[in-house]
This record gives structure tokens, C-alpha cells and sequence, in this order.
């Protein structure tokens, strides 16, 4: 029977697909997987809807058990943070010259490629780089084409990166390095951090840097919020030694902090997500890479690039495509990395919020972002048993310590949440030598009533 929402579902075109690869059962189409991953029992699921109307109703149904961000105070950041998202970047993300086309015309494609040469060019000046790729899925999947253009530049096969990096962006670096079955991975190496600062170890750097690093990873603020003080010592190491240096950002910050390349970034990588995009639902994300307008790295990018070129009209000018030809999208497997699709209605949202809100408008969102999380920090830090780590020099998000309260963070989580308040990331389990720490966030959405109704709730949380 063919699914009512599925054209390609009818017995008689999954018989024809089955004859043109040459299979007479879709099961041979799964071969490759072993017997054991395989489901022994049919799934007890319950018989499907027909109906749009029941469909409709029983979706609803599960959403309401869900509450979120918006009815809720939330301090959750650790890679997808809440921002306030202006009212505008809905508006042109909504837009359907923006929301529906992919592919059109040269005269059709004219106004969007403008909207992301204006994401390019805006991203490099807050970065202080000049060549700037379209975005990829995510910071990780940025970070991975990162390495794996500086392992094609040096001939190396070795990254260097930090231990306190995001668990899940590592996981995502390690895959794009690659493992020995697949041939000639790339290794990745993680250095130790100084227990007394958070920042990377200088002497365990020193000593892990070698003839065979091709690049080394550094994030500033780090995924536990700390500001990398040493960036430019390890930029300097890296040149040495002959290796790369990429830098990760989070750029929300760059109106308060140095760009990266003003203290020796090579290859500058991040997210887009602060930039006017909402959280929806731990999506929305994606990641930039952006670099000197040298042709060595230029022609090292896996990424659609958008140039502006003059016409045969003087004084007008263009937007197309270029480098087409070393991406997968121009060479399939040949490309310089597979790259797949990408985010590019969020680049034009990046664009709007760029425009926006302009060099004033990131030093005020920067400073703001400072001074209330370390107003939040000291007031914290108050509450009997608890401790914050590494109160020296953090951006937005920072690591409370629960350890001397006795209790775990996922029971101070518990109690927190039954007050409508979404606690910090756990760090138990990925960081254990933090003990009970969890890592907080505070945004420019956060107010004083807001710092209040936590540090009452913790103090609650703490002596229960």
C-alpha cells in the first residue's frame, strides 16, 4: 500500500527502482549491516494515521509536553546560546525570494548572491580576515575542513587541540580526520589545560608541538567560556614549528575582543549561530571559515565562495560563484571535501543582524554580555558551597563548581527546573576532573530579576 505522503511509495515504482539497481529485495540494498544490529522483533509501534486532522491534533498533543527556552529562564548555552534575535531577521528569513528558491537564474540568483557576498564580507571584517567561504553545518564540521586544509597545505598529518574543547565538536573533528581504515587520517592530539587558569598548557603545547603538526586548534572563549590570555604565545609556537594556526570564535564576542587575526590566526573558524538566528529547537547552528585572500589557502577551501566582478556595463558590478570547481558540488568525490548542503538561508539572516547592528552595536552587545555574566558569576559565588572557576577572564559563559554543597548538578538541575528555571550544562560526566560543575550562560537577554530569581533558587536548591 502506498503511503499517503509519499509519492515514490506505490508497489509498482519501488519494483521499477528495484530493477534499475539490480536488487529483487530491498533488504539486499542493507547487506553491509551485521546481523546483530539488526532488529530481532518487529518494533511495537502503533498503526499509522491517514488522517491530516488526527496528525494535526496528536502532533500538537506532543508538543504541548514540551516547554522551552521562551517559557522558561534559561541558562543553558554550551554551543547553541539564547540571543535576542531582531524582529527583522524573521522577517527576511521569511521572505520567499530568500525562503524558497535553492537554484534559479542568473537574474534570480543576482539578489541572493548579493545578500551572501554582504555575509562574506561583513563576517571578514569582524573576524579581520579577508576571504570568507559560505557556511557549513556546523562550528565542528568548520573546525574539521579547518584541519583538513591546513593538513593539505603542510603535507602534515597532526592537529593539536585543546581538552577542554566541546566533547561533541571533537567528536565531530575526529571524524573528519578520519581513522586508519579509511587511509591516511589525520592524528588528533589533545593538549592538557592549566588547572589554575583553564587556559591551554604553554609547556604541553611546547612539548606536543612537533615537524609533523600540521595546525593547531585553538578556541577563544573556550567551550568552558575562558579567554585564551596566551593566543598569541601559542600563534607564535605554531609559525615555529611550521604548523598552521586555526582559531575558533565565537563572534558575538568580537566586539570586545581581539580579531583573531591580530594575534596570528591563520585560519579562522566558528559559529553563525549568535548571528540573529534562533535556537530552534538545538538547531539553527552553523559554521564559518574565513582566512587571509592568499591563493594558497583560496584554493584549499572545500566551501562555495561569492565573488563581486564588474559587467559589461561600466560601473555596475555582479555576484557569482567562484573556486566552483574544487568544491563537491562542482567535483563530486573529486572536491576538496565532501561538504553536502549547507545554511545558507541563515547566512542572509547573518547578514541582516550583521548589517544591523554594526561596530556600536557589537561593542554594546559585547560589554553588556560582560558585565552581566560577571555580575552573575560574583553574585553566585555567594551561595553557600559554591565556587566558580576561573573568574580571571571569561566571555558569557563560565563553570560553577557544586561540589562543596554535596549534592550533584543534576539534582540541582531537578530543583531548578520545577521553578521554571533550565539550569547549566552538566559537565559531570565530560569533565570529570570539575567535580559537580556545570557551565552557565548569561546573555544580553538576562536581567538583574533574572540573576535574582537564580541565585534564590540555588540557595533553595543547595539547602534542601
Amino acid at each position: 500500500m502506498a503511503h499517503p505522503y509519499m509519492p515514490n511509495s506505490t508497489p509498482e515504482t519501488k519494483a521499477t527502482m528495484m530493477r534499475a539497481v539490480g536488487v529483487s529485495d530491498v533488504d539486499e540494498l542493507f547487506e553491509q549491516i551485521p546481523a546483530d544490529h539488526l532488529a530481532a522483533k518487529p518494533l511495537a509501534l502503533a498503526a499509522g494515521v491517514r488522517s491530516e486532522a488526527v496528525v494535526d491534533r496528536t502532533l500538537r498533543r506532543l508538543l504541548r509536553r514540551d516547554t522551552g527556552c521562551a517559557e522558561n529562564l534559561n541558562f543553558l548555552g554550551a554551543g547553541c546560546w539564547q540571543h535576542y534575535v531582531p524582529a527583522v531577521c524573521d522577517e527576511i528569513a521569511g521572505r520567499s525570494e530568500f525562503l524558497t528558491p535553492v537554484w534559479g537564474t542568473p537574474s534570480s540568483d543576482h539578489g541572493r548572491n548579493q545578500a551572501w557576498f554582504e555575509f562574506t564580507s561583513q563576517l571578514g571584517e569582524l573576524v579581520g580576515m579577508e576571504f570568507v567561504g559560505l557556511p557549513v553545518y556546523s562550528w565542528g564540521a568548520a573546525a574539521g575542513h579547518a584541519i583538513r586544509m591546513a593538513a593539505r597545505l603542510t603535507g602534515r598529518r597532526e592537529v593539536l587541540v585543546p581538552d577542554t574543547i566541546d566533547p561533541e565538536r571533537l567528536a565531530v573533528i575526529r571524524t573528519y580526520c578520519g581513522t586508519g581504515e579509511l587511509g591516511d587520517p589525520i592524528a588528533v592530539v589533545t593538549v592538557p589545560h592549566d588547572p589554575a587558569t583553564g587556559r591551554v598548557d604553554l609547556a604541553a603545547l611546547t612539548a606536543a608541538i612537533s615537524e609533523s603538526t600540521a595546525a593547531v586548534y585553538l578556541e577563544t572563549p573556550t567551550y568552558l567560556g575562558v579567554i585564551e590570555a596566551d593566543a598569541a604565545a601559542v600563534a607564535a609556537l605554531a609559525r615555529r614549528a611550521g604548523a598552521e594556526m586555526i582559531v575558533g570564535v565565537d563572534p558575538i564576542s568580537l566586539g570586545v575582543l581581539l580579531p583573531p587575526s591580530e594575534y596570528g590566526a591563520d585560519i579562522v573558524v566558528g559559529t553563525t549561530q549568535p548571528l540573529g538566528v534562533h535556537m530552534n529547537a538545538g538547531g539553527g547552528v552553523g559554521g564559518f571559515i574565513a582566512t587571509r585572500d592568499e591563493e594558497r589557502y583560496a584554493r584549499e577551501y572545500p566551501t562555495l565562495q561569492v565573488s563581486l566582478c564588474d559587467t559589461r556595463v561600466p560601473g555596475e558590478r555582479a555576484f557569482g560563484m567562484t573556486l566552483f570547481h574544487q568544491t563537491s558540488y562542482g567535483s563530486r568525490e573529486d572536491g576538496n571535501d565532501w561538504t553536502g548542503n549547507s545554511v545558507y538561508l541563515w547566512a542572509v539572516v547573518n547578514a541582516v543582524y550583521l548589517a544591523l547592528m554594526g561596530p556600536r552595536g557589537f561593542a554594546e552587545i559585547g560589554e553588556t554580555i560582560l558585565a552581566g555574566s560577571a555580575h552573575a558569576a560574583r553574585r553566585i559565588a555567594d551561595v553557600p558551597g559554591v565556587a566558580v572557576r576561573w573568574t580571571s577572564g571569561f566571555f558569557k559563559e563560565f563553570v560553577v563548581d557544586f561540589t562543596g554543597t554535596g549534592k550533584t548538578v543534576a539534582e540541582i538541575n531537578e530543583t531548578l527546573r520545577s521553578q521554571g528555571i533550565f539550569g547549566g550544562k552538566d559537565l559531570s560526566e565530560d569533565f570529570p576532573e570539575l567535580g559537580q560543575s556545570a557551565l552557565y550562560c548569561v546573555t544580553e537577554i538576562h536581567t538583574e530579576d533574572d540573576i535574582t530569581a537564580l541565585v534564590g533558587a540555588l540557595t533553595e536548591a543547595v539547602s534542601a
